[in-house]
């Protein structure tokens, strides 16, 4: 038997199948809340949080030893205190991979096929033949070789695509002919068809890529954004698509979310804009609580988690 109680507080699980699972840990006492201010109100009783926790809460968080979070992501939470408090942080890392690589395919085939184009013409009841193209032959260059680039390099595998990869080490990874590091940057824009961003905002991928890689794509490249907003520059990345650098772009995260509705990029040519909506699917959720539940055992055995964030390095 467990040597103690565990309590913990989880946000934005209503689902009673997943609330039973939850609950079916030994040694946990577990509250469910829908209300994140009476969260943040009780705070203080409890040893671990699903969910998220402002500065202020923490700061009243005596208890707690470990934040989940429910999102791939932990950005949102690497304010001051935390990256300073003992709490261990851990992220939902690799619950929307499957989803976010689908909804780049998805992406790389509308904006290759100019698919737009025949939703247009079945709207207007007109037979609209032309030529496009596939991804078949094509390369694509993946920034960030995570849980959802590596999904996604064997998507692009099933499209008989070449596919490059940027990581931080040359650590060889299925269906990626070649890995490139940071410091060949310069060399990886040109060498893609699509250019794939995955990776982290962390201080060292912001701006990744900026005008010296869109200048160095080749004009008929596409460059599809699907892990956050803010990585690539984006005020280079409109200059790019308004002089034709670049082919186009379908972009799913932005630096400003929701994304004003005077916002350029609406209007870009030859651009798709989803409003970050790739990863909400019913699975993303239940994956995620899967990789909860896993370390929540690990919690209670006094076990080592998994998907702890890095506090300097962001992720």
């Amino acid at each position: 038997m467990p040597a103690r109680e565990v309590v913990v507080f989880v946000e934005g699980v209503s689902d009673s199948a997943e609330q039973a699972r939850i609950r079916a840990v030994p040694g946990v006492t577990v509250e469910f809340f829908t209300d994140h201010r009476a969260l943040e109100d009780r705070v203080g009783e409890a040893h671990v949080v699903a969910g998220w926790l402002s500065p202020q809460a923490l700061a009243r968080a005596s208890r707690l030893e470990w934040l989940q979070s429910r999102a791939a992501g932990a950005d949102f939470a690497l304010y001051p205190g935390m990256i300073a408090s003992p709490v261990v942080l851990t992220s939902s890392k690799g619950n929307g991979a499957i989803p976010l690589a689908e909804h780049a395919i998805w992406l790389m085939l509308t904006l290759n096929r100019n698919a737009v184009r025949w939703i247009d013409a079945q709207r207007e009841h007109r037979w609209d033949r032309f030529e496009h193209g596939e991804l078949n032959g094509l390369t694509c260059g993946i920034i960030g070789l995570g849980n959802s680039g590596q999904d996604l390099a064997g998507k692009a595998k099933a499209f008989h695509m070449t596919v490059i990869g940027m990581r931080r080490n040359s650590a060889p990874t299925p269906n990626v002919d070649e890995i490139y590091e940071r410091e060949r940057l310069h060399e990886f824009p040109g060498r893609s068809d699509i250019v794939e961003v995955t990776a982290p905002p962390t201080a060292e991928t912001a701006g990744m890529p900026g005008a010296a890689e869109f200048r160095a794509m080749k004009k008929t490249s596409l460059l599809i954004v699907g892990s956050r907003g803010g990585i690539a520059d984006e005020q280079a990345l409109l200059r790019a698509l308004d002089e034709g650098w670049i082919a186009g772009a379908g972009l799913d995260s932005f630096g400003q979310e929701p994304l004003p509705a005077d916002s350029p990029f609406w209007d870009a040519p030859n651009t798709i804009c989803t409003p970050h909506n790739g990863v909400t699917t019913h699975a993303t959720w239940t994956r995620g609580t899967d990789i909860f539940i896993d370390n929540l055992y690990r919690f209670v055995k006094g076990e080592p988690l998994v998907n702890v964030v890095d506090k300097q390095a962001g992720y």
